[in-house]
């Protein structure tokens, strides 16, 4: 008896801790008919005398998934730890990829470090994302860990992934005004036992003060964030990315519509080089927006999306007009045009002739390639939904899209027009089913710097089982 009483008094903290667990899991099939927009159906790998044709331009079909559990410790009333972790996403039956070696993934992926914390090879097994702490105090709530980072009001514009961060949040006026701050480590190149350097000052930081305004049919929030990004000073190219966003947002709900706006300008330096006899300096000045509205007459809705992201002008060498911001890779309006998840995460990058060009936009799926997040883009569409019953949502949407600016000798600016048509079934409070099939009419952007070439349309089919708790 006394040893038991000893047991659950030194237990009595832990047994204490309450845990909180929420998953999600998928299993997704894929078919697309085209890897590539152009009509190079075939080339030859052999010589002129004796050729050897192959397909240059197949069909991919696979099926791929992804397991991801949130864990919430509850150590006390205001307190927690948050962990989440992300297992067994990759192709069924597909080759691993290869592990990190020397700091660099051999199998490098754009998404290698976004929305998660690890590598593709290291989520092809399991890798821990987020690990941070949660406390409620009396004047506001405090953050620090790793934890979500580039998420802010919309999901336009928006591409999270974990990094090192301390947020605060305060509630004031009762809830109805929100003032939050936040910084983030992005890059940390300091002398350490995991990376050796004799420069000082190279690291990537970014700092944020945002105010929301809460009311009871919506709300508008106004975030500003300080980009100092020194990854490239000494020993690299000896200049360091100085500038500011400035992010408004809204969203409101009168009567059936449902609206949501974002806007987001960038200013300040791209290139502020150190000694001015190694470059010149490039300004940044870019813009990006973003509104959508819903209106719901059930069983059927009805809703539009505009959105805008700024092209760079190839014609000024001193200002950057385009590449930096971008409509994310969290939203992916359609089943081809934009969508990075489905796409170029699990089938790479989709363009056409010359859309590997680089003018001064540097993120290379920020060239034109269909499957990438929006960038250099007016899109807009136009979709119609019916729920004919609670369970079943099925939507036909219409979107076309175009180039702000073209590259340099490129003869067109359309992307293309996308047909698609979903259909979504709950088959239980938790368990989901979609259907969905996509068609693109490529635009004459994809032709490159020759008006003469020809482009292939691409159509996808893919299907989704969801289970979530």
């Amino acid at each position: 008896m006394l040893s038991l009483g000893l047991v659950m008094a030194f237990g009595a903290s832990a047994f204490a801790v309450d845990v909180k667990v929420s998953a999600e899991f998928y299993v997704a099939g894929m078919y697309l008919n085209k890897i590539s927009l152009d009509d190079n159906n075939k080339v030859n790998v052999g010589t002129s005398a004796s050729p050897t044709y192959v397909l240059a331009n197949p069909s991919t079909a696979f099926f791929y998934q992804r397991l991801r559990v949130g864990t919430d410790f509850i150590v006390s009333p205001g307190l927690k730890l948050i962990t989440r972790f992300d297992a067994l996403e990759r192709i069924w039956g597909g080759p691993r990829s290869a592990p990190l070696v020397g700091g660099t993934d051999s199998n490098l992926n754009i998404n290698d470090f976004l929305q998660s914390a690890g590598s593709r090879a290291e989520n092809e097994n399991i890798a821990f994302d987020y690990a941070y702490i949660d406390y409620q105090t009396p004047v506001g709530e405090f953050k620090v860990g790793y934890m979500e980072y580039g998420a802010t009001g919309t999901v336009f514009g928006d591409t999270t992934y974990p990094a090192g961060r301390i947020r605060y949040y305060s509630n004031l006026i009762g809830g109805a005004v929100n003032i939050n701050a936040d910084i983030s480590k992005i890059k940390d190149f300091s002398n350490s036992a995991v990376y050796s350097t004799t420069v000082t000052d190279s690291d990537d930081n970014v700092y944020g003060l945002e105010g929301i305004y809460n009311w009871q049919d919506g709300r508008a929030g106004m975030k500003i964030c300080y980009y100092r990004f020194a990854d490239h000073r000494p020993p690299s190219n000896n200049y360091s990315k100085d500038y500011f966003v400035f992010d408004p947002y809204a969203f409101a709900q009168i009567g059936p519509v449902a609206l949501q706006a974002e806007f987001l300008y960038a200013t300040g330096k791209y290139k502020d080089y150190d000694n001015p006899s190694l470059g010149n300096s490039v300004r940044i000045d870019q813009t990006a927006g973003f509104i959508d509205a819903t209106a719901t007459f059930a069983p059927v809705y009805a809703g539009g999306t505009i959105a805008f992201v700024s092209g760079d002008d190839p014609n000024t060498n001193d200002v950057m007009e385009g590449g930096n911001l971008n409509g994310g890779t969290n939203w992916n309006p359609c089943l081809i045009m934009f969508n990075y998840y489905d796409l170029t995460n699990w089938v790479g990058l989709i363009g056409g002739y010359d859309t590997s060009v680089v003018n001064k936009t540097l993120p290379v799926y920020g060239n034109g390639y269909i499957s990438g997040p929006l960038y250099n883009a007016w899109f807009g569409q136009g979709r119609f939904g019916v729920k004919p019953i609670p369970d079943l949502d099925v939507m036909l949407s219409a979107s076309y899209a175009q180039a702000d600016k073209k590259p340099l000798g490129f003869t067109g600016r359309t992307y293309g027009t996308e047909v698609d048509l979903t259909g979504t079934y709950k088959i239980t409070n938790n368990l989901s089913y979609m259907l969905g099939f996509g068609y693109l009419f490529t635009g004459d952007y994809f032709k490159g710097k020759n008006g003469n070439n020809k482009v292939d349309d691409d159509y996808i089919l893919m299907n989704k089982l969801t289970l979530s708790f």
